[in-house]
């Protein structure tokens, strides 16, 4: 797939995302992106780079991690997700945290300017994560350290349908090899390849738990990486595809709620004091 198109659906895909996001998937990604931070060891006065932020989800507490001393940058393909980070930081009085659009590929800032970069379930989407953590090993100061979490194997997703049933009515274009990332040690070997080094890994199993069917349906349609492609379909192809994925998670309803399995990967890796800044 051209990777110029799939980053322009990621970009108008998730701002239609954006006002849904954190009603369907704040309480559901919490145990990866707590994880994300336990490993990253965030200190006081650190400077740190948010990437794929999405709505702040990972940004906010990371600046309380710094505190006023430190800064934290979050940027985002989506206008209105970095939109969202900034207006909940200035409602907060947070005056560390800055957000930007950006490209995850292609950052615009100098090599060695952060201690830390983090990526919370955002490499999924991206037409190259070798390149994306290429620009992360840049961007670090020696010594620092990336971290990033990526859902696992499909067949521990026991969401994953929705790719399928989607595409059957709507070619998404959006995340093709979506769990790729997250099979075997793809990710640990893709650090490798973009010149990390002291590489670890944890892999996590998780419940997302919604109350009823319209939950569901809205973390899976409207809140999540198909909104674009399910913007374009009618009211036939939308009962349709509901009732299919309903009828896929059906095996996780407990009552009249659901509890669906997943699983999270988290790896971080090191920029060697000594290592050049591109590799």
């Amino acid at each position: 797939m051209d990777a110029r198109l799939q980053r322009r659906v990621q970009r108008y895909g998730w701002d239609r995302s954006a006002r849904h996001y954190e009603r369907y998937w704040k309480r559901q990604l919490e145990p990866a992106q707590s994880l994300l931070l336990r490993m990253a060891g965030l200190r006081q006065g650190e400077k740190v780079l948010d990437v794929a932020c999405g709505t702040g989800l990972v940004t906010l507490p990371a600046a309380d991690a710094v505190g006023p001393a430190g800064e934290v940058v979050g940027i985002d393909i989506s206008d209105r997700m970095v939109e969202q980070v900034a207006r909940q930081a200035a409602d907060r009085g947070i005056a560390h945290v800055r957000s930007e659009r950006m490209d995850a590929e292609a950052f615009s800032f100098p090599d060695a300017t952060f201690d830390a970069v983090l990526c919370g379930l955002g490499l999924m989407y991206v037409p190259d994560p070798e390149r994306s953590l290429r620009e992360m090993h840049r961007v670090l100061r020696p010594g620092g350290r990336a971290v990033s979490a990526v859902w696992g194997s499909r067949k521990r997703c026991g969401w994953a349908e929705i790719f399928p049933i989607v595409d059957a009515r709507v070619s998404t274009e959006v995340c093709p090899l979506f769990f790729q990332l997250g099979t075997g040690e793809a990710l640990a070997l893709t650090y490798r390849a973009a010149g990390f080094q002291q590489i670890d890994t944890e892999r996590i199993d998780t419940v997302l738990e919604y109350d009823g069917p319209d939950d569901a349906l809205g973390a899976a349609f409207a809140g999540g990486p198909v909104a674009m492609a399910y913007a374009r379909f009618d009211e036939a192809d939308r009962a349709g595809a509901h009732a299919e994925y309903l009828a896929s998670i059906e095996p996780y309803r407990v009552d009249g709620g659901y509890r669906i399995p997943g699983e999270f990967v988290v790896v971080s890796g090191m920029r060697g004091q000594n290592a050049s800044l591109t590799v």
